[in-house]
């Protein structure tokens, strides 16, 4: 038939069909049926000249291979022209996903070849996962190579930034459904982490996951756990462990022994929790689930700022580690001892008040102690660190004592969980924006606090100018070109320092003297 004479539709279907092909999500066989799924999607009527199998074939053998993103971004905006969608975001996500979920391979077969390959190694049973994750358009590659991403040196070492750009704003027809269903207790899938997202087509307050694939692990002696990865991958092969039930976050005995059985089965993997109290925690509360990958953290390379010896457990090692936040370090040959030591800090710390350093247990029977673990290994042996983290709040500081300080929020305002805890910053879209505005403000000469979208900023840019006199407004015109140019990696440094200062706040027991003797009497309540 010629690519010329197809319409738009059939062009678009015949490349993503051949896209499949390619990548090895389907086999020559599957071409038809799926290249009819896709119409079917599309709401679509091929013309009867047009021969899937020919078509695809044609296009493999002569045609450039356009890349994923233009060929999903035609079928959409041809999908919007013809009215099959209105072409906001939401719809638009829907779409696509549903279009990439005809060739994605069922879940029977996924897990299959996961099985087999885990059999040989670990590591190519995740290497598979992983791939499929993104040839398949559940973790969108190309919107998160929008993230910008630097490293900071600090007293701590260096420090990772990012800010997530590759997260989709909600339009507002999604924000009107979910208004719509927010008194709703019955919804399905309970929540996005919930097992049967597997397959669901979505809506528009609840993303599609037609692709999003989840391996059965067994955990804990037996619990039904589920690996998948995140699709906005905010670290290297950033993964989810999530529970068989919808059931809330809990730290206790039996979270460290899940933590430790994972690395035992995946020893290139870390795996951490968030902590199971509001504030301190994560985003999703009401479902239990762990987060991990294949990357070093800055917090695994920190050092001990001193050795610690626990009685009864001298052959675990033990420190307290040179970090911003309080943090106790347990390493050990088998999990064991690790699991039984970091029960008794865990037990010791939620009842632990201590109110010259303004921690207190509870409050009116509200508890506020909680630890985030980690779990890795460090070669053949196993290690835990332990995060103390305290949720209090006061009228000085109504969104807590131990979370970014208010002179902070202007930079980082929302609640530091796992991977802020390890060093990795996630920090807001709108930040991007609002430095190249302020960048803008600083080399005309702007006061940054009669500009209102960034006026919130000015304090701190105050400090910064006087850090980097040269960019103070009586001296930017004698700025050189390399000086200009460097402004924004002067401001991405400036960002880094804060980061820290933010995770300094979040430490229950502060890096200083006294903070340092507080941690030392907490120690000696364990033993």
């Amino acid at each position: 038939m010629g690519q010329e004479s197809l319409t738009a539709t059939e062009r678009g279907v015949t490349a993503l069909v051949a896209y499949a092909l390619e990548r090895g999500l389907i086999g020559k066989s599957d071409v038809t049926y799926a290249a009819n799924g896709m119409f079917d999607a599309l709401r679509y009527e091929p013309s009867g000249s047009y021969v899937p199998k020919q078509e695809v074939g044609h296009f493999m053998a002569h045609a450039e291979k356009p890349p994923l993103e233009e060929i999903l971004g035609a079928l959409l905006d041809d999908a919007t022209a013809r009215g099959v969608i209105d072409g906001g975001i939401a719809s638009r996500d829907l779409l696509d996903t549903r279009l990439m979920g005809v060739v994605t391979p069922r879940p029977s077969d996924v897990v299959r070849e996961f099985r087999e390959r885990l059999r040989t190694s670990p590591a190519r049973a995740t290497d598979y996962l992983y791939k499929l994750s993104l040839d398949s358009d559940y973790i969108r590659s190309y919107r998160i190579a929008r993230d910008r991403k630097w490293t900071v040196n600090t007293r701590y070492g260096n420090l990772e930034i990012t800010i997530n750009l590759s997260k989709p704003e909600k339009d507002p027809k999604a924000i009107a459904a979910a208004l719509e269903k927010k008194g709703d207790t019955d919804l399905y899938p309970r929540c996005q982490l919930c097992r049967e997202n597997e397959g669901y087509a979505g809506r528009l307050d609840h993303p599609a996951r037609e692709t999003i694939r989840l391996m059965p692990l067994r955990l804990a002696g037996g619990e039904r756990w589920y690996l998948q990865y995140s699709p906005y991958v905010y670290y290297n092969e950033h993964c989810i462990v999530l529970s068989e039930h919808h059931v809330p976050m809990k730290i206790d005995r039996t979270t460290f022994v899940r933590l430790l059985d994972f690395v035992d089965q995946f020893p290139h993997y870390m795996l951490g929790s968030n902590a199971d109290l509001p504030i301190v925690g994560g985003s999703i509360l009401t479902h239990e689930h762990y987060q991990g990958g294949r990357h070093t953290f800055p917090m695994e390379r920190a050092s001990l700022r001193e050795r610690v010896v626990f009685s009864g457990f001298e052959e675990v090692e033990a420190g307290i580690v040179n970090w911003p936040m309080s943090v106790i370090r347990l390493n050990a040959a088998k999990p064991t001892p690790l699991v039984k030591l970091a029960d008794k800090i865990l037990a010791a710390w939620r009842t632990y008040s201590d109110p010259s350093v303004g921690v207190l247990a509870e409050t009116d029977g509200v508890p506020h102690n909680t630890i985030t673990p980690i779990a890795r290994r460090r070669g053949k042996r196993y290690e835990l660190d332990l995060v103390l983290r305290n949720n209090r709040t006061t009228d000085e500081h109504p969104l807590g004592i131990f979370h970014p300080h208010e002179e902070l929020h202007h930079i980082k305002k929302e609640n530091i969980g796992l991977i802020e805890v390890m060093g990795l910053a996630v920090l807001p879209a709108r930040l991007l924006g609002e430095m190249q505005r302020l960048e803008r403000a600083i080399l005309t000469g702007e006061d940054p606090a009669q500009i209102p979208e960034i006026s919130k900023h000015a304090p701190w840019c105050a400090e910064v100018l006087e850090r980097h006199p040269q960019y103070k407004p009586e001296h930017v015109a004698d700025l050189d070109e390399d000086e200009v140019e460097q402004l924004s990696h002067v401001i991405q440094e400036e960002i880094g320092q804060v980061f820290a200062q933010v995770l300094e706040d979040c430490a229950v027991f502060a890096d200083n003297l006294e903070g340092r003797r507080a941690f030392a009497r907490f120690i000696d309540s364990v033993q």
